[in-house]
């Protein structure tokens, strides 16, 4: 697999990467069942030229969607990684195993704090291990003050900030299941803006959070975001590719 590079478009006078859709499944999809959703999306996400779409899927169907979006425009991404390096850790997969089978990696989901007890220092060192294999880091955030704190713990996301994917991921707004209360894309725009404020350079800035084929063009209209990462809208094909069509049609 060949080093993952930034694909570059320009929006004004600032040159950014093309607006990147990350789609999570979670704890979603079998063999079979991500087979079948490759199938199906397959041809219609490879003939995107506007877009960059990521697949995430579970460990145990990393190989396969490798195998399956080889030769495709279509990236596979891993969900989370170990904070930990190699060694007697049983059950962990480390940055090296993901070598060759991801180019993205989603870092500091909100649902990995809250159900795995990740804490930031966790999150910290799992970024610092991507960068050290070259697989990028999708980083989440929930707000300034926790980007102040990975910002404060690991010197690497700053002077490495290029090399970042960073999402605004407000827990309240993660439709995963309770009561949720989506963003709207003026707040997340102005979060996007502080991130890259605080890093003090442009970086890429994208949305995660209740992301739909009905809401997504309204984000991607914002100056200030780059793409976004939908989880429960990528589950089901028809409605991810829709989503994706309507994002690459938004883009000028």
């Amino acid at each position: 697999m060949s080093e993952p590079t930034f694909f570059i478009i320009t929006r004004g006078e600032t040159k950014l990467m093309k607006p990147l859709i990350v789609a999570n499944w979670k704890a979603n999809k079998t063999i079979s069942e991500a087979t079948s959703w490759v199938e199906k999306t397959k041809a219609p996400l490879g003939s995107l030229e506007k877009i960059q779409v990521v697949v995430c899927g579970s460990f145990v169907t990393l190989p396969l969607l490798n195998n399956l979006f080889s030769g495709t425009s279509v990236k596979v991404g891993a969900q989370t990684v170990s904070h930990l390096g190699q060694g007697a850790f049983t059950g962990e997969v480390t940055a090296e195993m993901l070598q060759g089978l991801v180019e993205y990696c989603i870092v500091g989901h909100s649902e990995r704090k809250k159900y795995f007890a990740e804490t930031d220092q966790m999150i910290v060192k799992k970024v610092e291990f991507l960068l050290e294999k070259k697989i990028i880091p999708v980083l989440c955030t929930a707000n300034q003050e926790q980007l102040e704190s990975y910002l404060k713990e690991s010197l690497a996301i700053r002077e490495k900030a290029e090399e970042i994917i960073f999402v605004y991921e407000p827990p309240s707004a993660i439709s995963g299941g309770g009561d949720y209360h989506p963003e709207t894309p003026e707040a997340a725009d102005q979060v996007c803006k502080s991130i890259k404020e605080k890093i003090g350079r442009e970086v890429v800035t994208i949305y995660g959070g209740s992301v739909n084929p009905e809401n997504i063009k309204s984000f991607l209209s914002m100056p200030e975001i780059h793409g976004a990462l939908p989880g429960q809208a990528s589950l089901e094909e028809e409605t991810f590719v829709r989503l994706v069509s309507v994002a690459s049609e938004a883009v000028i």
